[in-house]
């Protein structure tokens, strides 16, 4: 696996991981880290905002909605707290896909659920949903009878116009039935700390989109958009009072969840 991983252009997996503190990545992605940090210092606390909205909102799904399935796209390296060990800890039966196309993840994934025969790893491109729906781990662990968890946490922003991203969203929700969510975090367009950021990774990393709030909400039309709505996330659904102002970090990104009736 080590020869495929291409280590002369930043991964925005490893760029996420070497804002995150974490040790695999590479000089490349570092560059592209450190760049970031520059703009924004305080940019790996939105990674960690980032994680505690999605083990609310699957713990939220788990617990409360009773979801036992959970595609979790570019789903990036495993860090703690990863989608199935806050499913898992809900119902031991819980089952979880993780979907990424960068050779790197699809290693250590492996690697870490090789022992967990309700968790599987893909390395499809969730831009094309016709062949991910398709691929063995999905094709093994999803039951489409029954309502899935569809979770976009923190991708779409690596996603250009002109890729549809709502499209890809529609693809998936019209594969999964009614009864089933959709979770989606995603860069914010909150003014111009986030459009330097922006620039930054369009520049060294080619993707990086921040999108207005209205924008974002966009991608649940056509499904039930639950309370908070879509907000910056440490205002979504939190165990703990939230003091105001938020700071640029916080605010840095939004997200939501919403159910197919």
């Amino acid at each position: 696996m080590a020869e495929e991983i291409d280590t002369s252009r930043p991964s925005i997996a490893r760029v996420y991981d070497a804002v995150l503190g974490g040790k695999d990545n590479y000089e490349v992605d570092r560059v592209v880290a450190d760049e970031v940090k520059r703009t924004v210092p305080h940019i790996g606390d939105v990674g960690w905002f980032n994680r505690a909205l999605l083990g609310r909102a699957v713990r939220y799904l788990a617990a409360d909605v009773g979801i036992k399935q959970f595609i979790d796209l570019g789903a990036g390296l495993p860090t703690l707290e990863n989608t199935h060990h806050v499913a898992q800890r809900v119902n031991p039966e819980a089952r979880v896909v993780y979907v990424d196309n960068d050779p790197i993840v699809l290693a250590h994934g492996r690697a870490l659920l090789e022992e967990n025969e309700n968790t599987g790893v893909s390395s499809a491109d969730l831009r094309d949903p016709k062949a991910v729906l398709a691929e063995p781990a999905i094709k093994r662990l999803i039951n489409f009878d029954e309502p899935v968890g569809v979770l976009l946490i923190g991708i779409l922003h690596h996603l250009h116009d002109d890729e549809d991203p709502k499209g890809i969203v529609d693809a998936y929700m019209d594969a999964v039935p009614a009864g089933s969510h959709l979770v989606i975090t995603a860069f914010c367009d909150t003014g111009a700390e986030a459009q330097a950021v922006q620039e930054t990774m369009l520049d060294l990393l080619g993707t990086g989109r921040f999108r207005t709030t209205e924008e974002l909400t966009a991608y649940f039309d056509g499904y039930e958009l639950l309370e908070p709505g879509v907000v910056s996330l440490p205002l979504w659904r939190p165990d703990e009072p939230v003091e105001p102002p938020l700071s640029v970090a916080q605010r840095l990104m939004a997200g939501g969840l919403a159910r197919k009736n």
